[in-house]
């Protein structure tokens, strides 16, 4: 099984090194451009490079090629580099991935030389106007879509085996990437919160795909985990580049993708359910809400709304004095808890 494990960890590693370098001269490139993003949380609020979600989905892109590479020029005398997973499905999930960045990248350079009113706060990104982030989104369905990618045979969590038939690559598809990268997006407001959650998520997918036997589910999630990996390094605190929407969306087509491909929805759909959780909290508000604390002088962060709760991070800032890092911390071992919760059940066969 030598060369099963070859063919998962080299296009991680490359993904991890074209993701590190590619973030390194985004972080120069991106503020010399002007696609930048204010870090509010700081004591003096700092302008830094924004949309690192490029060099994820590059990362990501360039780690599937490399397997695919592996694929095309094989060796027969020389078996350590076997890849078996299908081409069709894996550039599906590579067009997707590069598609819906591109559309977070629009989202991300629409920036004024001044700060205008954004959701229920001003800031000097724009962005695109709500209506059109879930229409814009749908292209990074169509490639999954035009390959007929995952099984129509589901089963779902307490309900049991569903059969959707071809409601599931036209209707279900479809639905899940709009709702899975746009609610992906709607928790960032400290560094590292959003790049921690993907890490925490994409490396349970990676544990459950090994464990279970979904190879194209372990190459996808670890690829994207890696991926992920060489941008946290430099958006943890004290980032130095902002996610923006290229990475919240690119990851979340990327992490629906995995599910999808590698016959995990039950599983995903209880890993995600803090997402789903935080798009409920945000429609009570008709998403014009922001995440982002009230700065204390200890360094602390308040509630922007009071006791009213429209965000996991509202609840968090309502349970004691928390500083940025510790909340973004918390939000990480919230995801965790969600993830031992979507084992537990998988246990206990109810998934």
């Amino acid at each position: 099984m030598y060369h099963t494990y070859l063919t998962i960890i080299v296009p991680a590693f490359i993904s991890l090194v074209v993701s590190l370098l590619g973030t390194r001269f985004l972080i120069g490139y991106m503020k010399g451009a002007g696609v930048v993003g204010i870090d509010k949380n700081k004591k003096k609020p700092t302008i830094l490079a924004s949309s690192g979600g490029i060099a994820v989905a590059l990362g990501f892109a360039v780690g599937i090629l490399a397997y695919s590479f592996g694929g095309s020029f094989p060796n027969p005398a020389n078996p350590l580099y076997l890849p078996v997973a299908s081409l069709r499905y894996l550039f599906a999930s590579v067009i997707a991935v590069l598609m819906i960045s591109l559309v977070g990248f629009i989202d991300d350079i629409n920036v004024k030389s001044s700060p205008v009113q954004s959701t229920d706060m001003k800031d000097i990104r724009q962005g695109l106007k709500q209506w059109q982030k879930p229409l814009l989104t749908l292209m990074g369905a169509i490639p999954l879509m035009a390959v007929n990618a995952g099984i129509s045979l589901i089963h779902l969590p307490f309900v049991g085996m569903v059969n959707f038939g071809i409601f599931y690559p036209l209707v279900i598809i479809p639905l899940a990437v709009i709702f899975t990268s746009n609610a992906f997006n709607l928790v960032e407001s400290g560094n590292g919160m959003a790049a921690g959650g993907g890490l925490i998520t994409s490396l349970a997918l990676f544990i459950y795909s090994v464990y279970f036997g979904t190879y194209i589910g372990a190459l996808l999630s670890v690829v994207l985990f890696a991926s992920i990996l060489g941008f946290f390094l430099y958006n943890k605190y004290p980032a130095k580049i902002l996610s923006g929407d290229s990475f919240t969306y690119a990851v979340g087509t990327g992490l629906v993708s995995t599910m999808i491909l590698g016959n995990m929805e039950s599983f995903g759909i209880i890993i995600f359910l803090p997402w789903i959780i935080e798009f409920v909290l945000h429609a009570r508000k008709r998403f014009k809400v922001t995440t982002l604390g009230k700065r204390r002088a200890d360094g602390t962060f308040a509630a922007p709304y009071g006791k009213r709760i429209y965000s996991w991070t509202h609840i968090i800032m309502n349970s004691g004095r928390f500083d940025e890092w510790q909340i973004s911390a918390l939000m990480w071992l919230m995801e965790f808890g969600f993830v031992i919760l979507a084992f537990a059940l998988k246990g206990l066969n109810l998934l």
